[in-house]
């Protein structure tokens, strides 16, 4: 299959540090390349990959102090896409919804990853707007704030099974791995080590938005002598860091839509100690892998019994959920039957058009009644809501015939 990856280029794929996003979709494109795929990837110059690299910027523009507009090159990634289109048998966007305008007026299969929350006010008209679009969830929580989305699939991430080792004899601190913001819960992390009397090692970057936090709240809470603060890691340091911790502490205040680091952190063996927030109940199996909390109590009460878990077992599950093949099948699944659901008429180049009607009028009505949708997304338009929808459908091309 021909298959373009669109990633975002604010950090290289995969990213030389922090990164999340990134880092799926360069495990995701070596797979699919590794299983015989013909894999085009849309990135940051800086990317290193066996897929065909078409970059868009020299490096990452997060480490690029000279990037001072971060949106431009996106639109310009956009347009290279949408002109190269129809070489790609699926387009698979990693860039949220910067893409559906573009989207809506092209031909060529597609479909989105959803990869951060999805409870941010703005997000529900413009979601409504772009119903029709096919996208995925990497957590089914993720989905809980726009249920009604055209949801195909819930793809939970996936690593290479050599990329971390099941290490088995841990030393005994506590690990908390990511990025020092409010909602990550570092302050928490140190109150949890330090009423457990155990050594804590943060690894984590600090983002220009979150400096004034850092300095004011977490900084003056780093000199205390139970706990070091190492900074931003790399992919090659992360199985020291995570391998020889007793625990992964998330002591997170926000809808996590997946975690990548709670499966690093399994991958070595690794039990996780989460809040109930998110995904974190689908990632973790209860007992086995980690333990679910809900207040500093409940996990300081679980750092006690830590001991109790078998590393060995942790590494199993990731091995069986987590690993990078299991994901890659499941996007393939869902490029196949989007490739077969997509009727010829309901693409901007096909369709006809009445003297002084507006071919948005026309592909506005269409995206709404012959896109592809899951079960779930047909069940929706069964309920009663179709009317709704196509008037809807209506509404959007009479304006854009009006612009």
């Amino acid at each position: 299959m021909r298959i373009a990856q669109v990633a975002p280029l604010y950090e290289s794929v995969p990213p030389k540090l922090y990164g999340g996003t990134e880092r799926v979709v360069s495990y995701l494109t070596e797979e699919l390349v590794r299983q015989g795929h013909d894999v085009t990837l849309f990135a940051s110059g800086d990317s290193v990959t066996k897929a065909r690299l078409v970059p868009q910027c020299q490096q990452a523009l997060r480490l690029d102090s000279q990037s001072v507009d971060q949106l431009a090159p996106h639109i310009l990634m956009l347009e290279q896409v949408i002109k190269q289109a129809e070489e790609f048998d699926i387009l698979h966007f990693h860039i949220d919804y910067l893409h559906f305008p573009f989207s809506r007026r092209q031909k060529t299969p597609h479909l989105t990853t959803l990869h951060g929350r999805l409870d941010i006010p703005e997000l529900a008209p413009l979601y409504r707007e772009f119903v029709e679009m096919p996208v995925v969830s990497i957590s089914n929580a993720q989905r809980t704030p726009l249920p009604w989305l055209n949801w195909q699939m819930t793809v939970y991430h996936g690593l290479p099974l050599n990329l971390y080792r099941l290490q088995e004899k841990p030393e005994q601190y506590l690990a908390f791995l990511g990025r020092i913001s409010p909602e990550k819960g570092v302050d928490r992390a140190i109150e949890i080590a330090r009423r457990s009397g155990t050594k804590l090692r943060i690894a984590a970057k600090v983002d220009r938005a979150d400096r004034d936090y850092f300095k004011g709240v977490i900084e003056p809470l780093l000199n205390q002598p139970f706990v070091e603060f190492i900074g931003e890691i790399s992919d090659r340091e992360k199985n020291e860091f995570l391998g020889n911790a007793f625990a992964l502490l998330l002591p997170i205040d926000w809808p996590e839509p997946f975690g990548m680091v709670m499966i690093e952190a399994m991958a070595c063996g690794t039990p996780v100690i989460a809040f109930r927030r998110g995904s974190t109940p689908e990632v973790i199996d209860e007992g086995v892998t980690g333990f679910i909390v809900r207040t500093v109590d409940e996990a300081v009460e679980a750092v006690k019994r830590v001991s109790t878990l078998d590393r060995r077992i942790c590494r199993k599950v990731f091995e069986q959920r987590f690993n990078v093949t299991r994901m890659a099948e499941d996007y393939l699944r869902i490029y196949e039957r989007l490739r077969e659901a997509v009727p010829a008429e309901s693409t901007a180049a096909s369709v006809s058009v009445q003297p002084g009607v507006s071919p948005f009028r026309k592909l506005g009505e269409r995206a709404i009644l012959n896109f592809p949708m899951n079960s779930d997304a047909a069940q929706d338009l069964t309920d009663g809501r179709f009317e709704a929808l196509r008037i809807r459908a209506q509404g959007i091309a009479a304006t854009c015939e009006n612009n």
